[in-house]
């Protein structure tokens, strides 16, 4: 793993971001989290294409007669991360002959990709991966490739603007415009961003005055949660050519009126497919999640806070891993908060089908098929961010390895030991190649009433400022840097009285035993329904009166796969007693009933664990009356 060089920006944006990405590759996953790239290499990533026909030789992105729009791309822009994190040579084997084609496709006028398909939304996926790939790489080709495109896109976009997908996510456009123009200077990439700006949808408008308080019953690009995913980031990013208040401030108003009126409880939003409420029943799909982290990823950059970094750890930690199976052969459409049983059944449902929340190949639709690689590896990837001060920033608590430069140019690598978000310690071992000062830059969680860091051993006074303790010092090789997150069982409160149960970044759950049945297609990638045990009940109210102290927590060794029920590296044992009014309704959890609710049945003991390694579960339970 070789020290990759921070960018020398040859221009800045009007208003640059409060921190900067590293490089793909200067951020190597260890311990848990590359366990999960690793099963996620063994899965659908490693192997789709051979099992998929959207992703095999026929794909219009490898010069086939097969489909040409936004699917090749999807893949390859997860792919891609996923093969420099892991540094597998059959990963780069599988996604060198995508860039290839894509390189080699361009036309004497800029264009590129397939002839037949001139949608301009495809080639924004595709672009953001032949991003990625030149950081990893250098690979000389890649900034002129782009340059002539985007010339191509200024010269063309007036008579064929933005449309459709392609007008509700232009931002996409305009974070690639921002990269390359801070590589070349080229004063027409700003201009081409601000047109692109103009024929976007208008997220600045919606987002500071959100009109869309309930569950959608018609069809708009603007209530379509992957669309409203991505969308969040676009005033953000805009904000860096207009240095407008009213395109710095959307961003955020957006994210708290979405939580207010559609929030879930691990994080997330609903949509299946359209924004759906609060109800835990409702879904996710699973495209929205792995956009949320992303634009949650360059929200913490452009802003430099805090608040950020807490919700992206609340959905990779808890909403990611909850919609993929434990071994990465089969995956959900959408999810549900309470999810008693994945199965073809009508549900209340905005627009899905009735597959839609089982576990396949393709349930419901085969975006999230192609989509869904990219969340992890790009999580990994911008864990550490460096800051504007030649220092560096922790954005995400997760076992990795962050090789960069620092006070000027100086190499440094430094080592994050730990099991987050399933322990609170971290130790972060610093190796800077020659004693130096610069920043430390340590996100601390607003869950977190009383973290605490030591250098050396010696106690450091933190001063918190928009979620970050920053640490600056004369650093030599081999200082430690030990930070303890302590973590307090929580009772979230929910709609109708209803609680969540979380513990620090973690979502816990009542797993319910699960009996997986093929339904349909081959293995490894096949369909699965899962139903509960025979007798297995899930309409269990928290016998707690509002008090979070009636958990106790028991801790396991965290395993290769800690997302599953059984190898659950912390459980949490509470009391519960069952609630007979609360019933099934439309094939999922009914209505929650009004807390506190009187129930006649005895108290029994329930266990918990983390949201995402139960499949089937109550994640959000009535209260009962003592």
């Amino acid at each position: 793993m070789s020290i990759a060089h921070r960018l020398q920006p040859a221009s800045r944006l009007p208003a640059e971001a409060a921190f900067e990405e590293l490089p793909l590759g200067s951020i190597l996953p260890s311990g848990w989290l590359k366990d999960q790239l690793v099963i996620q290499s063994k899965g659908f990533t490693g192997r789709l294409p051979r099992y998929w026909d959207h992703l095999g030789p026929d794909s219009g992105w490898l010069g086939g007669p097969g489909e040409k729009w936004e699917r090749g791309p999807y893949y390859i822009d997860g792919l891609l991360p996923l093969a420099y994190l892991l540094q597998d040579e059959a990963l780069l084997a599988e996604a060198r002959p995508w860039i290839e084609w894509t390189l080699s496709s361009q036309q004497p006028d800029g264009q590129f990709g397939p002839a037949d398909e001139d949608d301009w939304w495809p080639r924004m996926v595709m672009v953001k991966a032949l991003i990625q790939y030149a950081e990893a790489t250098e690979d000389e080709r890649v900034v002129p490739f782009l340059l002539n495109f985007f010339r191509y896109k200024a010269a063309h976009i007036e008579e064929r603007p933005l449309r459709d997908w392609g007008k509700a996510r232009g931002g996409e456009a305009i974070l690639s415009l921002q990269w390359l123009y801070r590589r070349t200077g080229e004063d027409f990439l700003l201009e081409l961003a601000s047109t692109i700006h103009a024929q976007t949808e208008d997220w600045t408008g919606l987002f500071s005055d959100f009109p869309y308080w309930r569950y959608q019953t018609k069809f708009d690009h603007r209530i379509h949660v992957v669309n409203v995913a991505m969308g969040l980031k676009e005033p953000a990013l805009y904000s860096l050519l207009s240095n407008r208040e009213e395109h710095r401030e959307a961003s955020r108003k957006g994210i708290e009126a979405l939580m207010r009126y559609h929030g879930q409880l691990h994080g997330m939003f609903s949509g299946d497919e359209w924004l759906a409420g609060t109800h835990p029943s409702q879904g996710v799909e699973l495209c929205a999640v792995v956009e949320y982290m992303y634009t949650l990823e360059h929200l913490v950059r452009i802003f430099g806070d805090g608040w950020y970094g807490d919700i992206l750890e609340r959905v990779a930690y808890n909403a990611l891993p909850a919609t993929i199976s434990a071994d990465w052969t089969s995956h959900q459409y959408v999810q549900q908060v309470n999810q008693i049983k994945c199965t073809k059944e009508h549900r209340n449902w905005t627009e899905n089908r009735d597959d839609a929340n089982m576990f396949g190949l393709e349930p419901n639709f085969g975006c999230c098929t192609a989509n869904m690689h990219q969340g992890w590896p790009k999580f990994a990837a911008r864990l550490w961010l460096g800051t504007p001060d030649e220092g560096v920033a922790l954005v995400a608590y997760a076992p990795c390895t962050v090789k960069t430069e620092v006070a000027g140019g100086v190499d440094a690598t430094f080592e994050v030991r730990t099991e987050y978000p399933f322990r609170d310690a971290v130790e972060i071992e610093v190796r800077p190649s020659r004693a130096c000062r610069f920043p430390l830059k340590l996100r601390m969680p607003a869950w977190c009433s009383r973290p605490q860091v030591r250098v050396n051993g010696a106690a450091v006074a933190l001063d918190i400022v928009s979620g970050f303790a920053t640490i600056e010092r004369q650093w030599a090789p081999g200082d430690r840097v030990t930070v303890s997150l302590p973590m307090e069982v929580t009772l979230e409160k929910r709609a109708n009285g209803a609680v969540g149960v979380t513990r620090g970044p973690l979502v816990y759950a009542l797993p319910l035993p699960e009996r997986w049945s093929r339904r349909s297609g081959n293995l490894p990638f096949a369909d699965w329904e899962i139903v509960p045990a025979s007798g297995a009940a899930w309409n269990f109210g928290l016998a707690v009166d509002g008090k979070s102290g009636v958990f106790s927590v028991e801790e396991a060794e965290v395993r290769e796969q800690p997302y599953s029920a059984e190898q659950a590296p912390v459980r949490l044992k509470a009391r519960a007693k069952r609630v007979a009014q609360w019933r099934e309704e439309m094939n999922s959890a009914g209505e929650l009933p009004l807390s506190p609710v009187v129930s006649a049945e005895a108290e029994e003991e329930i266990v918990l664990v983390p949201y995402a390694s139960a499949k089937l579960r109550i994640a959000e339970f009535p209260v009962t009356k003592e």
